[in-house]
């Protein structure tokens, strides 16, 4: 019982973690594939000018 408890807890805190990073990247901007826009053909829907 308690080793589920433990594998649990470690499972949800490293969700917890990317989820977090996730969030971190789209408030600053970042793309979320990893490579440039400026080849992209969806930058007009990730990036819409304001």
């Amino acid at each position: 019982m308690m080793a589920t408890i433990i594998i649990a807890a470690i499972i949800f805190g490293l969700m917890g973690l990317v989820i977090y990073k996730k969030v971190k990247q789209y408030k600053s901007g970042e793309s979320s594939c990893g490579c440039g826009c400026s080849n992209c053909a969806s930058s007009k829907s990730c990036h819409p000018k304001k």
